[in-house]
């Protein structure tokens, strides 16, 4: 079978040209346009959309997109022309609403007009680069009815005027507005910008610098701030009941600059009422809408924050300087704390626990506690009271809480070296005398003060503590060993004290009575026998005795006294009647120690086991002193304590610092020594700066006494100066 021949088909044109009707655009834009007009006019149910989809997009077709464009065009503006007179005509609040009604109508009306005209939107529009047939809709009625001379100024007022009638108290229909304000919007943001919001916004800045201004005329700050926050909230609601979303920030910005930033200074200043008014009666709602106000605007919390910050700093700064404060270090210390529990609470509920002013309450308060020397004197006197009595009968949890605002009492310390000084003396005290509450609230403060200070600051108050449990073996050892001798002699019981972890005093003689006497020499040589290579030394002020006695008629009392007391009351067992002069010879006490000391035996009401000739409060060298035998107490024991300042004196306030002082100086050195040692060259103001910053966690070192340690320092070759430069060390290796 022979193959197929292969065919090529060609496809020809028409060789009769189709002949179009010369009057065919004219009769199809002829139906389109009556169909246009039967559409505005609400007669659109009897017209066949498809044919006359077929009559559009045969036109656009035939290429006559251009007459029907501008056909539409132009019917589409006659209507609206005709629509606009209609508007125009609406007389009062009728106005709106046929406007609104037009509106709704005509947006129908533009919807079946597109769905008509689809073709052409999809295809003549974009090749000729013309507005799209919704979009040619809203444009016409934008320039033809909102834009019409007597509609759009009336547009305005009326809106504006609706706006200050719901702000007057009065119902409006919101309704109505969302839909106009929606209008505006659609027809594009620009329009509504132009055409209202631009006009609401200065009205409403009028509004409110007016209102503002009557207001601060006739409320307090109280109320004054709770006007403007429901001005704020109303306006937050009318935006989101009618109008755009954006406009939300501009009308708030207004009502924060006319009713709170133009007007903050005064506000916060106002008499009887203002900021300082609200801290001081502790009005937390008030304080909390005066936090949300002012933080809308530039510089408002600032402003709260330093006129707190000044109030507080005043108040402490009287509360730490007041003379009749510092007469009970225990009620400055509580009076501290309340202070601090009362900002606290103000921060936490009124001004949502903000850092920043959590930051200016602490910096207030590191200013005012340190500008009383005796501060760390007073905190730990605090710390002893609660410790001796204060907390007796409290929950572990109450007991943390007292340990914890002492610590940040203490944190707020620049000398804390002073406050460790006092901390140990009171500390001794309490465990001397068996006077601490709890030994685990005692653990726990130390564990706190470690944490904080670290290992160095608290070693030696563990010291203490290991100390009290060593003696307790001691004693147990002492009279396994030595007890069948001691027979009816006195009961001995000695505290061996390390002496680098105590603060002990220079010893001071004191005649201790015979039978006391061989008791701690026999003490003394059962220690020296065990342990090797140590010294003892009785601290006699340190001690405390209890004393069976025996008064007029037989009656019995048991006296807990202090050692010195002991040492005088034991004097009368021979003698009726002793001097001062007898008494200081037999027991040689310090003077100052044996007045106090006889002071609380003879001069202290219910407690006179002495009495005293002439009778007076002071003890002089001429008094004369006997025993009483008329002395009574409901009390078998009776606690006769010596008459001590709880606070220091000054000279004793005097002592101590320069302790705390001489303390200092290796610290200082031991500090510069590291700082050369890893530079290796310094100038001296940088020399300062390191060590102020090594041991601010401690104490604030002055510049002189830095400047003092350096030049010894020099003097005993650890650095040198440079040669040409004076103001550079060298270290020394």
């Amino acid at each position: 079978m022979s193959a197929q021949k292969k065919r090529n088909f060609q496809i020809e044109a028409f060789k009769h040209r189709v002949v179009v009707d010369p009057k065919y655009a004219e009769k199809t834009w002829t139906i389109l346009e009556h169909a246009i007009k039967e559409i505005y006019n609400h007669n659109a149910s009897g017209l066949s959309f498809e044919e006359l989809y077929r009559n559009a997009y045969n036109m656009v077709l035939h290429k006559f997109g251009e007459k029907l464009y501008s056909g539409l065009v132009r019917t589409m503006t006659y209507h609206l022309m005709e629509i606009s007179k209609s508007i125009e005509a609406a007389q009062g609040e009728l106005f709106l609403e046929e406007l609104n009604r037009k509106w709704a109508e005509h947006n129908k009306a533009l919807q079946m007009i597109r769905d008509i005209l689809m073709y052409m939107d999809r295809t003549f529009i974009p090749s000729t680069h013309k507005t799209p047939v919704h979009e040619l809709g809203l444009n016409l009625w934008r320039d033809v009815v909102i834009h019409s001379s007597k509609t759009q100024s009336r547009l305005l007022d009326t809106l504006l005027e609706l706006v200050l009638r719901e702000r007057n108290g009065d119902v409006i229909n919101r309704g109505l507005m969302r839909n106009i304000i929606k209008m505006l919007m659609d027809l594009g943001s620009y329009v509504y910008q132009e055409d209202f919001e631009k006009h609401f916004l200065e009205v409403s800045a009028d509004f409110y610098r007016c209102e503002s201004q009557e207001f601060i005329e006739s409320c307090d700050c109280g109320n004054y701030l709770k006007k403007a926050e429901r001005r704020l909230n109303e306006e937050m609601e009318r935006v989101s009941h009618y109008l755009d979303a954006k406009s939300e920030a501009k009308i708030t910005s207004v009502v924060e600059k006319e009713m709170i930033e133009s007007h903050m200074n005064r506000l916060v200043h106002m008499e009887s009422s203002g900021l300082v008014n609200m801290l001081v009666d502790d009005k937390y709602e008030d304080l909390g809408r005066m936090y949300n106000l002012f933080r809308r605007v530039q510089n408002g919390l600032v402003i709260v924050r330093d006129v707190m910050t000044a109030y507080i700093r005043d108040t402490g700064k009287h509360l730490v300087t007041d003379p009749e404060r510092l007469r009970d270090p225990v009620d400055f210390v509580q009076r501290l704390l309340d202070m601090k529990d009362k900002y606290d609470k103000i921060i936490s509920l009124a001004f949502n626990n903000d850092k920043t002013f959590q930051n200016a309450l602490n910096s207030s308060f590191e200013y005012f506690i340190n500008l009383n020397a005796r501060s760390p004197e007073f905190i730990s006197l605090f710390v002893d009271d609660k410790l001796r009595k204060g907390l007796r009968g409290v929950s572990e949890e109450d007991v943390e809480v007292v340990l914890d605002k002492v610590m940040m009492l203490f944190r707020y310390l620049q000398e804390k070296d002073v406050f460790e000084k006092y901390y140990k003396q009171h500390l001794a005290k309490r465990l001397l005398s068996g006077k601490t509450v709890s030994d685990d609230a005692e653990r726990s403060l130390i564990v706190k003060l470690k944490t904080e200070c670290g290992y160095q600051f608290t070693s030696k108050l563990e010291g203490m503590f290991t100390d009290m449990k060593t003696s307790q073996d001691t004693m147990h050892g002492f009279y396994t060993a030595v007890g069948p001798q001691l027979g009816d002699s006195p009961t001995l019981t000695v505290q061996v004290l390390t002496t680098g972890s105590w603060p002990t005093q220079p010893s001071v003689t004191c005649n201790l009575p015979a039978e006391i006497m061989w008791v701690c020499e026999k003490f003394k040589s059962y220690y020296l026998g065990t342990h090797t290579g140590r010294r003892l030394s009785w601290q006699t002020n340190m001690g405390t005795a209890d004393l069976k006695t025996t008064f007029g008629k037989g009656q019995k009392h048991e006296l807990n006294v202090s050692t010195y007391q002991m040492c005088v009351l034991m004097l009368f067992n021979n003698a009726d009647r002793l001097t001062y002069k007898e008494i200081e010879q037999a027991t040689e006490i310090p003077a100052t120690e044996l007045k106090r000391c006889l002071q609380s035996l003879a001069c202290v009401k219910g407690k006179n086991v002495l009495r005293k000739e002439p009778m007076s409060k002071d003890i002089v060298e001429d008094d004369t002193f006997f025993f009483n035998d008329k002395f009574t107490s409901k009390f078998f024991k009776v606690k006769i304590g010596t008459v001590v300042a709880q606070r220091e004196s000054e000279p004793e306030n005097l002592e101590t610092r320069q302790r705390v002082e001489e303390d200092r100086k290796p610290q200082i050195e031991a500090a510069i020594v590291r700082i050369m040692k890893s530079r290796r060259v310094l100038d001296h103001n940088n020399i300062v700066a390191e060590v102020t910053k090594q041991l601010q966690a401690r104490f604030l070192p002055n510049p002189v006494v830095i400047k003092k340690r350096i030049e010894s320092l020099i003097e005993r070759e650890f650095l040198e100066r440079d040669k040409t430069d004076r103001k550079l060390y060298r270290y020394l290796a």
